[in-house]
């Protein structure tokens, strides 16, 4: 539910190189690592999208500046990792996210997920507990192959979308469009998460644009219910679209993230 990465932004660095993890059925995961201090943080990105984005490599310069550990990675099937998207799940992309925890860090790390990867970074956190010091979602979309997507098709759509086990659908991201397969649905509903309350107890930011026409906000409020920790905040963004990557967001993405490390320290 994100937008494609597009053109390096000026965040770009050239102090990491691009490296790969592999899996145990032989995959690999691309993936940027600086080191620096504790905790860590993690950027999880949206549905398509890959580590060369603008809030990837936003967060990738501001995290240099802090001295901060960071880690962005390319999920299985999106940018230089190995796979074809079509055979992506939500399932796989949350064992991707596990392994970059497990692999590629140490000690505590704050998860910061963009649209898609909001869900992606919930799911970890339920996962690895113990490694987790804070979230902060961007435009936050759990459970979106329920919530969103599926409620969007016309019957000719869905009806090929079962049939065929795929379907095309226009985006303003990209002209070829997004596919999307019935495997991502049935696996989507596996994994689900709104419909109880969801048990993780550290701080939580969640920061949505009121204009956003891809994921409405009213998601990360019914998100914000479900979290059994006492410490979460929702931040609204008057007029901010899906992306969150003005200069004016991209200021509240660093400094709710300064203040979520800071409390996590």
């Amino acid at each position: 539910m994100s937008a494609p990465a597009g053109t390096p932004s000026s965040y770009e660095t050239n102090s990491t190189n691009l490296k790969n993890l592999p899996r145990p059925d032989g995959a690999t995961i691309a993936y940027h690592r600086r080191a620096g201090g504790s905790p860590g943080v993690i950027f999880c990105g949206g549905f398509r999208s890959a580590m060369t984005g603008t809030k990837a490599l936003f967060l990738d310069d501001f995290c240099q500046r802090r001295s901060r550990a960071f880690v962005r990675f390319d999920y299985f099937g999106h940018g230089a990792s190995f796979g074809d998207f079509a055979d992506g799940t939500i399932g796989r992309w949350v064992d991707d996210a596990i392994s970059v925890i497990d692999s590629l860090t140490e000690g505590p790390q704050v998860l910061v997920g963009s649209s898609m990867g909001g869900w992606i970074m919930l799911l970890a956190a339920l996962a690895r507990p113990e490694r987790i010091a804070g979230l902060l979602g961007v435009a936050a979309a759990p459970d979106f192959t329920r919530e969103l997507l599926w409620g969007r098709l016309d019957e000719a759509q869905q009806r090929e979308l079962t049939e065929r086990g795929q379907v095309l659908l226009p985006s303003e991201y990209d002209p070829a469009g997004y596919l999307y397969t019935r495997r991502l649905i049935d696996d989507g509903a596996r994994h689900c998460l709104l419909h109880a309350p969801i048990a993780i107890d550290v701080p939580v930011r969640l920061l949505h644009g009121t204009a956003d026409v891809s994921v409405p906000w009213q998601l990360s409020q019914r998100l914000a219910e479900r979290l059994t920790s006492t410490d979460v905040t929702l931040t609204l963004v008057k007029d901010g679209d899906h992306r969150l990557s003005s200069d004016t967001a991209l200021d509240l993405l660093a400094r709710t993230l300064d203040g979520l490390c800071g409390s996590a320290a």
